[in-house]
């Protein structure tokens, strides 16, 4: 009944505003995916009766997103926005009592710690350290937090940082020596800091460092965050993953966890070192049981399947609990009787919602359609975000039996009705070794099947990724659907989600199974559809994706009739020895170039460039460390020396993805106009 009466509300809001939604219906752009409130990190009250969440908007003076933490009851009702600083607020954390939200702000001209009424009021700071903080967690019994800190692992105090980082600033010379890797990593050039741990308690105080001496890096970077840090359930002690790797940090997935003291008297305990690959997402039990994590099992690949193994808390003792279950969890939240556990997985093209039982390990479905996001508990219903190729993330709850589904917000309703998407369609065909592979089309806004429609076909990125049932902020198929194109995302052997084997079927592989995936998928689609025309077709990647329109350049040049390749390598052989993670290519190729050199040589786009002839687009970010921008620009340059119709389209100040507002909507007008060229006007080559 919630879902049928948030979506009434939401009904008589558009009646509400009459004509004027009407006359401003129109095809889903880029203008609107911007225009979409962004919900993250839902957190439940003490009492169960509450949900925290970050949501982020647009700020298009600004050019980038704002963000400030609201409240809502679990049932959807009174919803309330708690903070309204100019500045970024995020991260909230109840108190034990609940009565107030610990957040991370910017409100005092670096990230510190705050507070605040759990009802709303004025905040007030908690920490007040000399460099930024992130990455906030607080202890069970409600007296300390933890927080992250950059520092120098051999100064002994923050203030030691400080000065040193103010004497780089102020030195007349700019020269860096390097004396191992990370030079770089992401978007960043190292400096020499790491994150580190600190501990205080909620009402002030010194922080510690209980990662002393350790020369690495807790949360992981890029991407790590509080759920790789937990307390113990006595607070004594904080557990965390780092991966004290050394040298062959580069080249190295043994994230192990670690036990430290709050007061940071003794040196961490390591207590996964029997594991050489990535150990994880630390969690305990209600009762204090248990300490539950996500493990692989091959070291060097970290596309491997996550376990969710179990560890007798404190004695040692561990299991497995997901050997038999070929699915890799994200996330673990405990049953309050410590009974069960619920996470979320990529399954077909999904990001479904499972329940497994800890005794046995069975796992059952509780909701399988869309993208389940950040699950956790409120008394008898679970709490997560999901979203879906028509809809951003909106919170919703279902019973931990997986029935009776709530709309929890409904904040982006308005929005979604007002710009009119394309349908989605899911199918099969039979593809590599005539397995079964996925597929999804989003048809054209308006869609008439008389019609013929010209076609965007997507090549995701990873490539252990996938083009699933989510609502995507940089490749998302509306925009495509918006502008007339038919959309088709084949998730091709190497994709997650289909079972290990389906995923590590890439390996050594990466112009072979997924490119005749692609062939069989695209002949497919094409004759389920005789709407779409075939002879108006579009190919677009970024990363793999990118290298896979490279690939096709070469190896398929007659079947596109323009192609648009982001951020892809050229090279792979020299993309070895510019890019920064060196476990990834190694295990995709099966070791390093002067090992392996066939593994390198056998599916590199640069030794068919004498086959290219089909218009491109190329888009590349200075900042992209991963793919480095002279693959783009020696892309470019053998478009042109070969007299192929090219464009080359740059961005200074931006990384792997587009992130700026601006910059967004230049990429969409970009590549979208490209698109149109080639497809619906009078192109030629």
């Amino acid at each position: 009944m919630r879902v049928l009466t948030l979506f009434l509300n939401a009904l008589a809001l558009a009646i509400l505003c009459g004509s004027a939604l009407a006359q401003e219906s129109h095809p889903f752009t880029i203008h609107d995916m911007l225009a979409m409130d962004r919900i993250s990190d839902p957190q439940i009250s003490p009492d169960g009766a509450t949900i925290a969440f970050v949501r982020r908007t647009t700020d298009m003076e600004a050019n980038r997103g704002r963000t400030d933490i609201w409240r809502v009851s679990v049932e959807g009702n009174d919803l309330q926005q708690l903070t309204t600083h100019t500045a970024g607020d995020w991260s909230p954390r109840w108190s034990k009592s609940g009565k107030q939200l610990y957040f991370l702000s910017t409100r005092s001209g670096s990230a510190q710690v705050w507070k605040i009424a759990g009802n709303g009021g004025e905040a007030t700071q908690v920490t007040h350290q000399p460099l930024d903080v992130g990455n906030l967690v607080l202890s069970p019994d409600g007296n300390h937090i933890a927080f992250t800190m950059d520092i120098f692992v051999d100064c002994e105090t923050t203030d030691c940082t400080v000065a040193r980082l103010e004497a780089r600033k102020n030195s007349k010379t700019s020269g860096v020596l390097f004396d191992k890797l990370f030079i770089r990593h992401w978007d960043t050039w190292k400096d020499g800091r790491r994150s580190h741990i600190f501990v205080q308690t909620t009402n002030g105080g010194e922080a510690v460092d209980i990662m002393a001496g350790i020369d690495a890096d807790s949360p992981s970077k890029p991407f790590g965050g509080p759920e790789e840090i937990t307390f113990s359930p006595n607070g004594t002690a904080v557990v965390f993953a780092a991966r004290d790797a050394g040298v062959g940090e580069p080249w190295s997935t043994n994230f192990d966890l670690y036990s430290a003291a709050i007061d940071g008297q003794s040196s961490p305990q390591c207590l996964t070192e029997g594991n050489e690959a990535w150990d994880t997402n630390p969690v305990f039990s209600p009762d204090g049981k248990t300490l539950a994590y996500l493990a692989m099992q091959r070291p060097g690949y970290e596309s491997d399947r996550f376990r969710i193994l179990l560890r007798d808390w404190p004695s040692g003792k561990e299991r497995i609990l997901t050997e038999n279950w070929d699915r890799s969890p994200r996330n673990i939240v405990w049953a309050d009787d410590s009974k069960r556990i619920f996470t979320s997985a990529d399954d077909l093209g999904q990001v479904s919602l499972f329940g497994i039982d800890v005794a046995s390990g069975r796992v059952s479905a509780l909701l399988q359609k869309g993208t389940v996001r950040s699950p956790s508990l409120a008394g008898d219903r679970i709490i997560f975000g999901m979203d879906h190729l028509k809809s951003p993330v909106e919170l919703y709850s279902i019973s931990t039996s997986g029935k009776d589904l709530q709309a929890v917000t409904s904040l982006n309703a308005v929005k979604v009705a007002t710009a009119r998407m394309g349908e989605p369609e899911q199918f099969t065909f039979e593809g590599w070794n005539d397995e079964a592979v996925y597929c999804y089309v989003v048809k054209p806004v308006d869609f008439d099947k008389n019609k013929k429609y010209p076609v965007a076909f997507l090549i995701h990125g990873g490539p252990q990724g996938s083009f699933g049932n989510d609502f995507h902020y940089r490749w998302n198929p509306q925009a495509y659907a918006g502008a007339g194109y038919a959309a088709v995302m084949v998730d091709f052997h190497g994709s997650v989600g289909y079972g290990q084997a389906f995923t590590d079927a890439i390996r050594g592989d990466w112009g072979g199974k997924p490119l005749e995936d692609l062939q069989k998928g695209l002949a497919a689609a094409l004759e389920r559809y005789p709407w779409m025309d075939g002879a108006k077709v579009g190919a677009l990647g970024a990363s793999y994706g990118g290298y896979m329109v490279n690939w096709i350049a070469g190896n398929w040049p007659d079947r596109f009739s323009c192609l648009v390749n982001h951020d892809g390598n050229l090279d792979e052989r020299l993309a070895y020895y510019d890019t920064e993670e060196l476990w990834f290519p190694e295990w995709d190729h099966q070791g390093t170039p002067w090992e392996n050199p066939a593994g390198y040589e056998k599916h590199n786009p640069v030794n068919f460039v004498k086959n290219w002839r089909t218009p491109m687009l190329v888009v590349h970010g200075a900042l992209d460390y991963r793919v480095v921008e002279t693959q783009g620009m020696s892309t470019f340059t053998a478009l042109q020396r070969r007299g192929i119709p090219s464009k080359f389209l740059y961005f200074p100040d931006e990384n792997h993805w587009i992130l700026k507002p601006h910059n967004g909507i230049l990429w969409h007008d970009t590549v979208i106009g490209w698109l149109d060229q080639w497809l619906k006007e009078s192109g030629t080559y």
